[in-house]
This record gives C-alpha cells, sequence and structure tokens, in this order.
C-alpha cells in the first residue's frame, strides 16, 4: 500500500504549520508538486523554505508537474454556479485528476508521499476529491490554518456571534446579492471584489474586514464600512495584483442592521 498525506500549510506564515503537519512531513519519501507558472513563483519559495525549513536535505525527492489550463473566461460575468462554469470546472478537475494519478506512479510500494495545500485541504480545496479516484493509496489529511482563520487573528474577530450563522461563500455568489437571512458571510474567491459592486442600498449597514497575502510579509488588511473603505480595497488590491502578478484575498461582511 502507498500511502498520501494531504496537508495544509497555512496562508502564507510558516508558523502556520501545526506540529502533527510538520510530524507527517518527516516521514514523506515524496512531495508532489503542481507547478502554477512564473506568476506565483513565490508561492513556491514559501513552500520550499517550509520543506527547508522541516526537513533534511536529500531525505526526500520531488515530482513536479505544470497544472492544466483553465478556461476562466467561461461563465464570466454570470452571477453564481452558471452551467458554462461549472463545465469549465469540471473538465480542469478531470485533467487534473488525470495529472495527479501520473504523478502518484513515481510512487513505489510502501512509500509516503505528500501534497501540500495552501490554507485548509478541507476548504476550497480539491485534492482530497481527485484524490479519491485513484487506485492502490490511502490518503490522509492533515488539517492547517485556512485563509479564514488568519483573515480573523488579524483583525482580532470572532467570525460567529451569539446565536447567529456564519457562511462561507465565493464571490460569484456575492455578486447576485447578499443573503438576506445571515449577518456574517466570509467570501473566498473572488477574482474582482463583488462586494464593491453591491447597490449603495445593500450594503448600507454592513462592514467588510479584508485581507491579501494574510501572514505573509506582504499582508495587507483594511476594515470600516463598506461605503467608506470599498474604494480603497479596490485600488490596493488592483496595485497588489498588478505589482505581483496575483492575489490572495479573503474577507468577511458583516450586516449591522440595529445589531440584532
Amino acid at each position: 500500500m502507498r500511502t498520501v498525506y494531504v496537508i495544509g500549510i497555512g496562508s502564507g506564515d510558516p508558523d502556520h504549520l501545526t506540529l502533527q503537519a510538520v510530524a507527517a512531513l518527516k516521514r514523506v519519501d515524496v512531495v508532489f508538486v503542481i507547478d502554477k507558472g512564473e506568476v506565483k513563483e513565490d508561492l513556491t519559495a514559501l513552500r520550499t523554505g517550509i520543506l527547508d525549513r522541516h526537513l533534511e536535505p536529500g531525505s526526500y525527492r520531488v515530482v513536479e508537474a505544470a497544472d492544466p489550463e483553465r478556461d476562466r473566461r467561461a461563465g464570466a460575468g454570470e452571477p453564481g454556479r452558471s452551467e458554462r462554469y461549472t463545465a469549465a470546472v469540471v473538465d480542469w478537475q478531470d485533467r487534473r485528476g488525470s495529472l495527479y494519478a501520473s504523478m502518484l506512479a513515481e510512487l513505489a510500494d510502501g512509500e509516503t508521499g505528500a501534497f501540500l495545500v495552501w490554507g485548509d485541504p478541507s476548504l476550497y480545496d480539491g485534492t482530497l476529491r481527485l484524490l479519491e479516484g485513484v487506485e492502490g493509496i490511502e490518503v490522509v489529511s492533515y488539517p492547517g490554518i485556512s485563509s479564514v482563520q488568519a483573515l480573523a487573528a488579524a483583525h482580532r474577530l470572532i467570525l460567529n456571534r451569539v446565536g447567529r450563522p456564519v457562511l462561507i461563500t465565493t464571490g460569484r455568489r456575492i455578486a447576485a446579492g447578499l443573503p438576506a437571512d445571515v449577518d456574517d458571510v466570509v467570501v473566498m474567491l473572488d477574482g474582482g471584489t463583488a462586494f464593491a459592486q453591491l447597490p449603495d442600498d445593500e450594503v448600507a449597514d454592513v462592514e467588510v474586514y479584508w485581507g491579501a497575502y494574510v501572514g505573509s510579509p506582504d499582508e495587507l488588511l483594511v476594515s470600516g464600512p463598506v461605503l467608506e473603505v470599498r474604494d480603497e480595497i479596490v485600488r490596493l488590491r488592483a496595485e497588489a495584483r498588478e505589482r505581483k502578478g496575483w492575489i490572495m484575498d479573503t474577507y468577511l461582511l458583516r450586516r449591522h442592521p440595529g445589531d440584532r
């Protein structure tokens, strides 16, 4: 039997690794790396720094492959989970699943491999799901510090308020409007600051707690009433993306309708 660890490595701070994750890394023979191109080479550097910090040189080998291209234009401008968007994601996931299977052929019987997942494997990451279809492996998941946890800590937030739910969703969903029955909404995977496009009357009583590159040396944080800080967030986000070529951000929208 071959064993594959899926290890959450946090959102940018090497100290986000749990002791359990570090112990798991020390048992690894092969580290599987998906290369997302030069535009995210600083993420590669962070991952390499984690390995150099916790593993002895020569104690493991790296198997690397290029990430399949995904049609990110499919469903653009269509709110929610449109059919074209869903089809594009499914196609990309199928090709990535095939890639994983071919990479795992490099793992010998009795060896242990690992995929290092940004944030936490359980939250908006498909690695565990894609590995389900690979035969002859045992998959073990090790949780990590998610970008949601890192955001809350950076802003010194408690995500839930007494007796109220918290919703974790995507920018595509928020573009269609805020949910009427949830006052605390965490938004991930927002390619274009959807909250800033919402009508003024819909966000008049809403505060935003925004963070980009949270936990890394490039961390950016902004908070305040949406109507007062949205332009600043849009500007900072555009400048950061232009400077680095990519951006990873998360935010909480908190409604205060008379603090009910």
